[in-house]
This record gives C-alpha cells, structure tokens and sequence, in this order.
C-alpha cells in the first residue's frame, strides 16, 4: 500500500494590506513517492515591501522544484540543505543588488513524508507540529531574540545573511498522525489547546482537511491576529511497508548509546542484565518500568557509532527482524519513543542450544529430531520472506523454557528482495558452518543455510563436524562427510542419512529446500532416504585422481624403459 495522506491549506490575509504567506505541497507518483516523498513548506516573508511576498513565494516554489531534481542517492536532509542554501544565496543576492527589494527575507518550514518516516527543515518563526494519540508536539523551535520585548526579532532567515544554517529533524510516522504547519499569524493567536481541538477532531474524522485548515485560520483571525495568517494540515491515512532505504536513512539521525551499566535507564527502559557483548554490538536484558515486561535491547558498541557500513548493517538486521513476524523469531516492538540507536524485541527465558552443549546436556536421536523439525521449519519461514540467515548455529538457536525454537542474530542475514544493499562477504558466518562452494567464494543460498542446519543436527549429537573443525582464515579441503553413526552407535540409519544428504558437499546433493528437508525428517523410518552413497573419486577429489593417474603412467613408462633397456 503506497503512503496515502488527506491534506489541504488555508491561507487570508487578515488585516495587513497584502498576504507575503506563501503555502505549498508536492504529492508525486510513483517511482518519485518512494524516493523523494511528498514535500509540503510554509514560508512567511518578512520585508515590509514587494520584498517579502517575492522572498516567500520563490523559496517555496524553488524548494517544491529543486528538491526532487536533486540525487536518489542523497538522504533528504542533505537534499533539503542544498536546495535551501542555494535559495538563501539568491534571495541574498537579490536584497543587495535589487534597491526596491532591499532586505527581503522569509522564514520557511518545509516537510518531507517519505515511507515510514517524516524529516522537516525549518529557518524562523513558522512552526511544525504534531499530533499524536491526543498529545501536541511542537517540532520546531522559533529562530527569535531571546528577549521578551525582541520576540518577534528574527535571528536567521532566508535572505537575512549570506551563510544559513537550517534546523533539521525527523521521526518515524503512524497511521493517524496529524501534522500542521503554521505561520505566526496563527499560532500567536492560539493557545496549543485550542490548535489541539481543531486537529483532534480531524484527527477523529469529525470534520475533512480543508474544514480544519480553515477553522484554524479563522479563529486565529477572530482571536485577533493582527498578520498574514496560514495553516496546512496533513493527516497520516495509510502507510506503505517499510523499506530498507527508509530504515538506513533513519538510522543515520540517531545517536549511538554510550554502554549502560546495570540500573541505568534509555528511553525509560531500565537495563538489568548485560547479555553479551562483542566487539561490533552489545544486548542488554532490559524492563519496562510501565509494564515490567521484559525485552532485549540491542545496540551497537559505541567504539562502531561512526562506522558508516556497521550502522547500515545494523539497520539491516533491524529492518529484517521486522519482516519475520513469526513464533520462531523475538518479535520487534516499537517504543513509545526512541532517542538512540537501537532496536528492542522480546525476551524468552530460555538458553541456546550451544550453552546446554556446555552445560553438558545430551541430545538424543528423538531431541535432535524434534529441534530439527523446528529448526527446518523456522528457516522456511525466513527462505519464504527471501531471507538468507547465513550463521545457523547451536549459539543461535535459542530453545525457549516454553519448548519453542527461536532463531537469533539477524546480523549478517541477506535479503534477496534487495541485492544492492546485500551485506557481507560470501564467508559471513562461522567457519566450521560454513558450505565448502563458500570457500571458493560462491554466494550465500538457501543451501548454504540448509547445510549449516545439517552441521548443527550433526554437532549436537556428536559434538564433532562432519569434515573436521575449520579454523578461522583456513582454507579447507572437504572430502568425505564422516558418518556420525562412527560416534553415536544408537543413531537411527534413517537418520544419518539425513543429515548426511543435509551436509553433501556438492549443493546439488543436498536438499533443495527447506520443505523437502522437513519432509524427510518427518517420515522417517516409514519412508527413509536411500543409504548415503560414496562419492566417486573424480568427484570427491579430482585433483587426486590425476595425481593417481600421471603416478601410474609414471611407473608404466618406467618399466616399459626398463624392459628396453634390458634387452
């Protein structure tokens, strides 16, 4: 579903001679609502004269058509920044060189909704809210001298000075959410009661945009507002499933949180555990004060907060633990407000399998079974929604105290849905998991997770690797899987069969989806996969095989000459 918005602007010139107000907004189609988004602005000229109207109309019509013949590949701040500058420079100019425009100048208010987020850029004293489940927020601060009798003084403007330095902001949206733009004319005349019950019933569907814009603006004029007065309001109808170019373009906002210590608070949450810590990331078990539910934090170090890539790939993994809404993920939940970089899912009492292999726990033939089927079924899940886990392993495959199987660590996870932002090398992941064609550098596929879901069947129940453990950098030679029956003399040949088939070294040998792997593990003994065959030689290792021949035809050739010598 595309971004769908009701919208609609009032502007009157009240008691002044001439409206130097100047509204507008831009809602473009497809392919440009997804990458620019919709831009809405308000400007208020501030000259006295012709200047002021001039000012106005043209930093709002340069912005509504510069923006969106700026770069795809800008963030729009930085798209809203070069536009503006480039205004400010020409208004400037033209205050100096124009005698009968002599000090023109405008405030402006711009907003970009794009995706799930909106952004805003903001110079003077127009003004930006929000309304939100009943609550008004006002998201601009006014660009006055700090002095009660110089509050109407502006201190930056378009115009004012050569150099500008534009206020920047966003957020993420809501279906619902209620934006206004306003010049001084209204909101000086309002209370924010008053503009609350105006958006509220809007916000309600008691009345349309262009009921409510014209509301406010009259009762701005009737409360004795002695300016130009305008008003734009936009309300939040349907917004469009995220994408992953919105999630890193978040992300880019946010400060990295300094690392917590247990009993300290962000964003209210209070941390009481620190669940482990690496060089890259940290997780924090944490509580809601609110509601005393208990959640996982996860942030990046802050050793990382200027590493551009590792806060892209951050927001990737979040971004793709928001598309897995399954029982076999933590799920994502949205806080109430978010100040830092971080994502929170739920919390399951529990322990991953790695840390009962160490506890010393022994699976048997049924648990592996069992955990398999889950396993197998929670990577379908995620092949399903074209997500490559990529590091299936017993550390992250967490057994819940309630019996589910939940998979962790979306961290260097691949979504086909996007090949450009595509993270990682062809070897992400732990070596001993690793597939042999990912030492030779071929792509990560949905047989490469199905083969480190063979290895980690295989390890728990004999906690050795099919082909010998892989040191980090080695490059290894892979040869005959060893049959795990050789350690566990109660498997099942059903069984070892399967996990043989899971883990063949050539793709093509393997399952070729999850579905077919869980169909195997479930018949079991009633329909058993025929007996794991040995490769042929040119097969398992060609390269021994030559060698085997050119020895040979060595030895022939000897005894051949041999033979003639002697004779």
């Amino acid at each position: 579903m595309p971004l769908t918005i009701a919208a609609s602007h009032t502007s009157l010139t009240g008691p002044r001679p001439r409206n130097e107000d100047f509204v507008g907004m831009v809602t473009p189609n497809e392919p440009e609502l997804s990458t620019k988004g919709l831009l809405a602005a308000i400007a208020d000229g501030v000259s006295g004269n012709d200047g002021g109207r001039e000012a106005s109309e043209y930093s709002v019509r340069g912005l509504l058509t510069d923006y969106y013949a700026t770069s795809d590949t800008w963030p729009v701040t930085q798209s809203l920044d070069r536009v503006l500058k480039a205004i400010n420079r020409w208004v400037n100019q033209q205050g100096a060189i124009r005698r009968e425009l002599a000090g023109m100048a405008t405030t402006l208010t711009a907003l970009v909704l794009r995706g799930n987020f909106y952004y805003f850029a903001h110079v003077g004293d127009t003004r930006l809210y929000l309304l939100r489940d009943g609550a008004l927020t006002r998201l601009t601060t006014d660009h006055v001298w700090d002095r009660p009798e110089m509050q109407h003084v502006l201190t930056r403007a378009i115009g004012l000075d050569s150099q500008l330095a534009v206020d920047h902001g966003m957020g993420e949206t809501r279906v619902n959410d209620v934006f206004l733009l306003v010049s001084d004319g209204v909101w000086s005349s309002l209370t924010e009661y008053d503009i609350t019950q105006h958006l509220l019933a809007f916000a309600q569907g008691q009345v349309d945009a262009a009921r409510t814009s014209e509301d406010i603006v009259n009762a701005a004029l009737a409360a004795g507002s002695g300016d130009n007065s305008s008003a734009l309001v936009l309300k939040i109808d349907a917004l469009p499933e995220e994408n992953l170019r919105d999630a890193v373009s978040g992300s880019e906002q946010l400060p990295v949180p300094p690392k917590l210590k247990v009993g300290q608070s962000i964003d209210g949450y209070e941390v009481e555990e620190i669940i482990h810590a690496s060089q890259a990331t940290l997780l924090y078990r944490v509580v809601d004060p609110k509601t005393q539910r208990k959640l996982v934090l996860k942030t990046l170090h802050p050793d990382r907060a200027n590493d551009a890539q590792e806060r892209s790939a951050f927001a990737h993994e979040e971004w793709l633990a928001k598309r897995v809404v399954a029982r076999f993920f933590p799920q994502v939940i949205q806080p109430e407000q978010k100040n830092y970089f971080y994502y929170l899912t739920t919390w399951h009492p529990g322990s991953n399998l790695q840390q009962r292999l160490d506890a010393g726990e022994h699976f048997t033939a049924p648990d592996v079974i069992n955990l398999g089927s889950k396993l197998v079924r929670a990577i379908g899940a995620l092949h399903r929604r074209s997500i490559l886990h990529r590091d299936i392993k017993p550390a992250n495959v967490h057994l819940g105290d309630d019996g589910e199987l939940r998979i962790l660590d979306l961290g260097v996870a691949q979504s086909g849905l996007e090949a450009e932002n595509a993270t990682g090398a062809p070897q992400a992941g732990t070596p001993s998991f690793l597939a042999p064609e990912q030492f030779d550098n071929a792509p990560p596929s949905r047989q490469t997770d199905i083969y480190a879901v063979g290895v980690t069947l295989y390890f728990l129940l004999t906690r050795r690797y099919p082909y010998g453990e892989v040191e980090p950098f080695q490059h290894p030679r892979f040869g005959t899987p060893t049959p795990p029956s050789r350690t566990r003399h109660d498997l099942p040949l059903w069984l070892e069969n399967v996990l043989l088939k899971a883990v063949a070294k050539d793709p093509t040998d393997r399952f070729e989806t999850a579905e077919e792997f869980l169909l195997a593990l479930e018949r079991g003994a009633t329909s058993p996969l025929p007996q794991h065959s040995r490769a042929p030689l040119i097969k398992r290792d060609p390269l021994a095989l030559w060698r085997a021949i050119a020895l040979t035809s060595i030895v022939i050739n000897l005894l051949l000459l041999y033979v003639l010598v002697v004779r």
